[in-house]
């Protein structure tokens, strides 16, 4: 897989989240014409996986009412998209804390990994664990 995408309810604000905060690289932010615009970024240590942060507008993907209701449970946090892995997960929480990321769960030993739980400024919630020895 070389894209996938997460849907934000703020193109800017999630530009501002995903690499100011979370340090992500922008790897493609063009506009489209019609108020769409492809923004999507990468982990620095993953330049071939790219994450398109997709504006929930009606048009070509949802009617005005659809994009009512995913913009409702996006803000809720219904959608929990994926897991990201730092190398100290003790370090990368406090760093990440300090930045303002909000964090659901601090750092925990589970018996499938060492995790800590954060949200977007979306809503969308991400489990971020510490690599495998």
């Amino acid at each position: 897989m070389n894209h996938v995408s997460v849907f934000v309810l703020d193109q800017n604000s999630a530009y501002e989240f995903y690499v100011n905060k979370l340090g992500f690289k922008v790897n493609t932010d063009a506009e489209m014409g019609s108020g769409m615009r492809w923004l999507t970024i990468n982990p620095p240590e993953q330049p071939d996986l790219e994450i398109a942060l997709m504006a929930i507008n009606e048009g070509t993907m949802f009617t005005k009412e659809s994009a009512a209701q995913m913009r409702d449970l996006v803000s809720k946090g219904t959608f929990g998209y994926g897991v990201f892995e730092c190398d100290n997960l003790l370090v990368t929480y406090e760093e990440l804390k300090a930045k303002g990321v909000e964090f659901t769960k601090q750092p925990t030993q589970e018996f499938y990994a060492f995790e800590a739980l954060f949200k977007d400024d979306s809503g969308n919630w991400f489990s971020l664990g510490q690599k495998a020895d």
